[in-house]
């Protein structure tokens, strides 16, 4: 048994679920399974933290695998499992729709709990896996088989990185899996195990707990996953990520306090305070909004990042100097947010041309421009240099201009955009949606920072 600091025996006691919620989400997986089983078609088998007993005090989240023989094709399994699944949730809700992963599952309410039912392959090694949701059964036995007496370990590190703001694998986290957190736990043996050890991490940290590696990996933090040595568990995790887990663990083991496992506050901001903010910034905010692209989080997000990445070297490339840039998806809506230096520039700018001595292009360039009635060419420093007009003076105009559809965006964002988008400036920017959006975007802190605000106040 691990010995855990008297605050975080205070913290445990509020993050250990209740027997009444284990016995009423117990009750609901055994009746579901019941029906998978009554079928005769897959066999039933729970997965995820509520399988391992590794889930938070009001995380109702109920996660089924229907496990189908590996004979079908893939057609089949899609077909079969989404008949079986929607049957059975048909059974216990009306509440209850189809989302997408590798292939199609059911996602349904069921009193107060979020039930996944999820059809993948009954494999008998996560080396004959066929799909990548075939190899969540032998995570949840590797981790049920070690996990006795680091439960609490885990719910602690769980709640540390939810604070933190750095849990969760999606891709606008880009953080810490649960899967991840457990065997961070597993292998460094308890969390201030794990918190001594990540002080002094890395990039490029390798850990290999059952000393398989299969491949080469290039990400920040290297997890080995024990059941598939091809896998980084880990790979989610981006290098700010990884960086917030080191400090955040020096941070606590310096100073140990509750308070670095109180989850983060919203915030938000009102039209008022956004124009009064952009007035003592001096800088000028601008808002492309367009419809969200029918596709999951997985695909739209990276092709967000790509977009907000071509917008702003679409902006600099014009002389427009580019503060900070984010992206943020809605079910509804996207919004890409820019803080411009200066969002207005003068008529005319130079336009470099080449050395005198590169005779057949400096003829080329000297004849092309020789009759403008701005000065130039004239050589600087060997080369020809000519005044030319500005195409935009101002950002407004650039990024209301075809020419944005030109740029290097992601493929579902373009098709978005070429539908129509927005623009917005200054206090205009503000919506409801994405109110907590903007303000979190001026309220840049690494976790630690934050916390140390927080406190301080």
């Amino acid at each position: 048994m691990v010995n855990h600091l008297p605050l975080e025996e205070s913290v445990l006691a509020q993050l250990r679920p209740t027997q009444e919620e284990k016995d009423h989400i117990c009750s609901i997986a055994q009746r579901i399974l019941e029906r998978i089983r009554q079928s005769g078609k897959a066999e039933g088998m729970v997965v995820g933290s509520i399988a391992r007993n590794t889930w938070v005090r009001g995380d109702h989240d109920l996660d089924i695998f229907m496990l189908f023989d590996p004979s079908l094709s893939r057609e089949a399994l899609e077909e079969e499992g989404l008949t079986l699944a929607r049957k059975i949730a048909a059974a216990f809700t009306k509440s209850y729709h189809e989302k997408y992963a590798e292939h199609p599952y059911i996602n349904a309410t069921i009193d107060d709990v979020d039930v996944d039912l999820v059809p993948c392959y009954n494999v008998d090694s996560a080396a004959r896996i066929q799909s990548a949701v075939d190899r969540t059964p032998f995570h949840t036995r590797y981790i049920t088989d070690k996990i006795d007496g680091l439960i609490d370990d885990v719910l602690l590190l769980k709640q540390f990185t939810k604070a933190g703001g750095i849990y969760g694998s999606d891709q606008m986290t880009e953080g810490f899996s649960g899967y991840l957190c457990e065997l961070l736990i597993l292998h460094y043996g308890g969390f201030s195990q794990l918190l001594n050890a990540a002080a002094g991490w890395k990039p490029q940290t390798i850990i290999d707990m059952e000393e398989h590696v299969a491949r080469v990996f290039d990400e920040p933090l290297v997890m080995i996953d024990p059941v598939d040595p091809k896998r980084n568990v880990a790979a989610a995790v981006s290098v700010d990520r990884m960086a917030e887990f080191v400090e955040l663990s020096r941070g606590y083991l310096e100073s140990p306090s509750e308070s670095f496992f109180g989850l983060p506050k919203n915030i938000s901001i009102s039209p008022d305070d956004l124009a009064g903010l952009l007035e003592l910034r001096g800088t000028s905010l601008f808002a492309i909004t367009f419809s969200t692209p029918p596709y999951i989080e997985e695909i739209v997000v990276p092709q967000l990042k790509r977009s907000t990445s071509a917008i702003c070297d679409h902006l600099v490339r014009n002389g427009f100097s580019v503060h900070h840039a984010h992206y943020r998806m809605e079910r509804e809506e996207c919004m890409i947010l820019v803080e411009l230096l200066v969002s207005e520039l003068p008529a005319i700018r130079i336009h470099l041309g080449p050395p005198v001595w590169n005779r057949i292009n400096a003829e080329k360039f000297r004849s092309k421009h020789r009759d403008s009635p701005l000065p130039g060419p004239y050589i600087d420093n060997g080369r020809y240099e000519t005044e030319v007009p500005r195409e935009f003076t101002k950002a407004a105009d650039l990024l209301r201009s075809e020419g944005l559809l030109q740029v290097s965006l992601g493929k579902h964002v373009r098709q978005s955009l070429a539908n129509g988008w927005k623009v917005h400036e200054g206090r205009e920017c503000w919506s409801p949606d994405f109110s907590s959006f903007i303000a979190k975007f001026f309220n840049r802190y690494s976790p630690l920072v934050r916390h140390e605000k927080d406190i301080s106040r």
